[in-house]
C-alpha cells in the first residue's frame, strides 16, 4: 500500500486548518478523544447480559449503561471481511477481501495511517486476520502490535508475532490463555503510552479470539457455568427472546427453529471423532439422549466461560484507562465480527475424548443448536446473510461526549461506519484516501445524540454465495443452501425473517436485485479486478420470486 505519504500530505492541511481555527478560539488546538475498539469473535446477538443473555457480563453491561446499545448493527458475516472493513472503511468486495484476492488495492489506507497525522498512537492486541495486509505495523500502521496467527489453540499457540517479529511458541502448561494475554498486551501499551506519550491521543484495537472455536477456557471459569445449560437450547433461546423484547431491543416473533439445517463445511465423519454426544442439527432438546444433553450443556458452559473471561479482561483494560485519567475522554466501541457459528469440525491438535471438555486436549465447536440460541431471536448463523449471521451487538460509551445513559439506538449501522465515525471524532477530513473511491459508510456520531439521525441508500452483503441488500426496512436475502432464490422481508415488522414477501412484491424484488447487482459490479471495478467473478459471485437478477 502506498497510502502513508499520500494520506499524510492530504491530512496535514486539514490538521493545520483545524489547529489554526482552534487556536483562534482557545489556548491551543483541540486533541481528539482516545478510541478503544473491542472486537469479539463469533459472539451472537444475544450473548451479552445487556442483550438478553443469562451470561454475566458486568463490565460490558456497565459500558451499555453509561452509553448506547445499537439494535440494528451489521457486519459482513465472517471474520476477515469484517476486520478488513472495520479498519479500511470499505466493503470487503471493494478491497479484494471477499473473496480474498491478494493484497489490498494500492489506494487503501487503514485507520491507524489516517490517525497518525492527527497525533494518534495506535496499538493492536489480538487477532489480526486482515489477509491483504499481513503485517499490523508495516502494513497496518500500528505503532505496537501483538498478533495471534494460530487460531486453533488458546492455551499454547504456536504462531504469535509481536511488532511484526515472530515470538517463540508458547510451551504446553505455561499458564497462558489468549484472552488474558491480549488484555495484558493492551494494558502494557496503555501504560507505555501514559509514561511516554501522555499528551497524545491513543487508538487501541483489542481483538479477541473468543468465543470462536475451539471451545477452550480455564477450568475455574467453566465451573461457574457447568450445570446452567442442562435446561437446553430451546429454553435458553426462549428466555433470551423474552428479555430482548422486555428491554425493547427487538419487537418480533422468535424465528422458527430449522432442525434439518446442516452447518456448512460439515463432514459426517467428524462425529466419529467427537463421539455420541455430538449433535449435527438444532433438533428439539427433549429428543436428545442424556449423554447428548450432558455433552451439549458442557459445550455451552465453555462458550459462556469464554465470554465471562473476555468480560473480566475488558474490565482490567478499562481500569487501566481509568488509572490514566483517560476514561472520560475515551470512546469505547464494542462489537462482534459475525454471529455465532454452527460449524462442527476438528483442527489444530485434534480432539481427545478423554481430555476434560474445554481443555487444550479437546477441540469442540458450538454447533447449530447452541448457535441458534446465541443468535436468538434471529435466523441462521455466521457465514449466512440472514440476520443471525450479520446482526450483532454494538455498544458505544463516551462519558464526555455522549449525554445519553443506557439508551437504545435503532439507527441502522454497519462495520463500514467505524472509519468515518472515528475520523469525525478525531477531527479528520472525511472521505476516502487520495485516489480511492468515496467511503461507503456513514459517521454514526449524529446518532450518539439522536436516534434516527443517520440515513442511507442501502447496505450490501455478499459472502460465499449468500447475498443480501437492506434498503430502509426492506431486506432482500438469499442463501446458497436454499437454491439462491431471493426472499424479501419487511424488517420493520418481521426482523426475524419469518414472512417472505417475494411472491407478493415481485417488482420490489426485481428493483432491489438490480441495485444489488449494480453495487456488486461497482465494487469489482473499485477493486481493480479483471471483471471475472470470484467464488459465489452470482448474478442478482432473479428468474422469479420464490414460491411462498
Amino acid at each position: 500500500m502506498r497510502c502513508r505519504h499520500a494520506i499524510r500530505a492530504s491530512l496535514l492541511l486539514a490538521v493545520g486548518t483545524a489547529a489554526a481555527s482552534a487556536a483562534s478560539s482557545s489556548s491551543g488546538p483541540a486533541v481528539g478523544p482516545n478510541v478503544l475498539v473491542i472486537l469479539a469473535d463469533d459472539l451472537g446477538f444475544s450473548d451479552l447480559g445487556c442483550y438478553g443473555s443469562e451470561i454475566a457480563t458486568p463490565n460490558l453491561d456497565r459500558l451499555a449503561a453509561e452509553g448506547l446499545r445499537f439494535t440494528q448493527f451489521y457486519n459482513t458475516a465472517r471474520c476477515w471481511p469484517t476486520r478488513a472493513a472495520l479498519l479500511s472503511g470499505y466493503y470487503p468486495q471493494q478491497i479484494r477481501m471477499d473473496p480474498p484476492r491478494g493484497r489490498l488495492p494500492d489506494w487503501t489506507c487503514l485507520l491507524p495511517h489516517r490517525l497518525k497525522p492527527l497525533g494518534y498512537r495506535s496499538y493492536h492486541s489480538g487477532k489480526w486476520h486482515v489477509n491483504g495486509a499481513p503485517r499490523p505495523v508495516a502494513d497496518g500502521g500500528f505503532d505496537r502490535s501483538y498478533d495471534l496467527e494460530d487460531h486453533d489453540r488458546n492455551f499454547h499457540p504456536q504462531r504469535i508475532v509481536e511488532d511484526d517479529r515472530p515470538l517463540p511458541p508458547v510451551a504446553t502448561n505455561a499458564g497462558y490463555y489468549t484472552t488474558t494475554a491480549f488484555a495484558d498486551h493492551a494494558i502494557r501499551c496503555l501504560k507505555e503510552h501514559a509514561a511516554a506519550h501522555a499528551g497524545r491521543p491513543f487508538f487501541s484495537y483489542l481483538a479477541f479470539t473468543v468465543p470462536h472455536f475451539p471451545l477452550q477456557a480455564p477450568p475455574e471459569d467453566i465451573a461457574r457455568h457447568r450445570d446452567r445449560y442442562l435446561c437446553g437450547w430451546d429454553e435458553v433461546r426462549m428466555e433470551r427472546w423474552r428479555r430482548l423484547r422486555e428491554a425493547g431491543i427487538v419487537d418480533c416473533a422468535l424465528a422458527a427453529p430449522e432442525p434439518s439445517f446442516a452447518p456448512r463445511y460439515f463432514k459426517p465423519g467428524v462425529l466419529e471423532t467427537l463421539g455420541p454426544g455430538e449433535v449435527a442439527h438444532a433438533v428439539p432438546w427433549a429428543g436428545l439422549t442424556e449423554e447428548q444433553k450432558r455433552y451439549q450443556a458442557d459445550k455451552m458452559a465453555i462458550h459462556a466461560a469464554m465470554i465471562d473471561r473476555m468480560d473480566r479482561e475488558i474490565g482490567r483494560v478499562l481500569e487501566q484507562v481509568r488509572a490514566m485519567g483517560a476514561r472520560e475522554n475515551t470512546v469505547v466501541l464494542f462489537l462482534s465480527d459475525n454471529g455465532t457459528d454452527a460449524t462442527i469440525l476438528v483442527r489444530g491438535d485434534g480432539h481427545d475424548r478423554a481430555a476434560p471438555p474445554g481443555s487444550a486436549g479437546s477441540f469442540l465447536c458450538l454447533g447449530p443448536g447452541w448457535s441458534s440460541a446465541g443468535n436468538s431471536p434471529f435466523r441462521r448463523h455466521k457465514v449466512w446473510t440472514h440476520e443471525g449471521g450479520i446482526s450483532t451487538p454494538f455498544i458505544v460509551s463516551w462519558p464526555r461526549g455522549i449525554a445519553a445513559r443506557g439508551e437504545l439506538r435503532h439507527t441502522v449501522g454497519h462495520v463500514i461506519d467505524l472509519v468515518p465515525t472515528v475520523l469525525e471524532l478525531a477531527g479528520a477530513a472525511q472521505g476516502g484516501p487520495p485516489g480511492a473511491p468515496p467511503l461507503p459508510g456513514q459517521s454514526l456520531v449524529p446518532a450518539f445524540a439522536r436516534d434516527g439521525a443517520v440515513t442511507r441508500d442501502g447496505l450490501f452483503f455478499h459472502h460465499e454465495g449468500n447475498r443480501a441488500l437492506r434498503v430502509g426496512d426492506y431486506k432482500l436475502v438469499s442463501a446458497r443452501e436454499d437454491g439462491d432464490a431471493w426472499e424479501l422481508y419487511n424488517l420493520g415488522s418481521d426482523r426475524c425473517e419469518q414472512h417472505d414477501l417475494a411472491a407478493r412484491q415481485p417488482d420490489r424484488v426485481r428493483g432491489m436485485a438490480a441495485q444489488w447487482q449494480r453495487m456488486q459490479d461497482g465494487f469489482v471495478r473499485d477493486a481493480g479486478s479483471t471483471g471475472e467473478p470470484g467464488p459465489g459471485a452470482k448474478s442478482a437478477v432473479p428468474s422469479g420470486p420464490k414460491s411462498p
